[in-house]
């Protein structure tokens, strides 16, 4: 029986597992991505990206050696794109107001890191106060 059938079901990606992902050069995968990350990787990564994936490198390298807690990498880059060396790392990504921390998992592969942090919080009204509007005039008073 394979790993299919015991139920744990093994990552894919566009017929590619994980371990085959982290073996690919970077043109290579580019192939595998969709149409605009394809584009953006064809034409090289900006500096501040290189920089990213260099921490991110170095992190890496950090937990491989056994070091116990994650280094703590934060960035801007809300339009980096998620590359299968990111997988099992926390990357706080700044939403305009603060640090979002973002767990990467397989399935966040060729998504650009600022999808997973909302730069709007959802509206939610309260009561009115007293005298807070003309239209709290007509409220039953306690």
């Amino acid at each position: 029986m394979g790993e299919e059938a015991l139920g744990s079901r093994v990552f894919m990606y566009r017929g590619y597992t994980l371990e085959q992902l982290l073996a690919m050069p970077l043109d290579k995968l580019a192939e595998v991505l969709p149409a605009r990350q394809r584009r953006t990787l064809r034409r090289g990564l900006k500096p501040e990206h290189r920089k990213l994936l260099e921490k991110v490198r170095r992190a890496r390298r950090a937990m491989a050696e056994g070091e116990k807690k994650q280094p703590i990498i934060r960035t801007h880059l809300r339009d980096m794109i998620i590359l299968p060396e990111m997988v099992g790392l926390t990357i706080h990504v700044h939403n305009g107001k603060e640090y979002v921390p973002v767990e990467i998992r397989p399935e966040m592969i060729g998504h650009y890191l600022g999808e997973f942090a909302p730069t709007c919080k959802k509206v939610e009204h309260g009561e009115p106060g007293l005298k807070a509007t003309r239209s709290s005039m007509f409220l039953p008073l306690k």
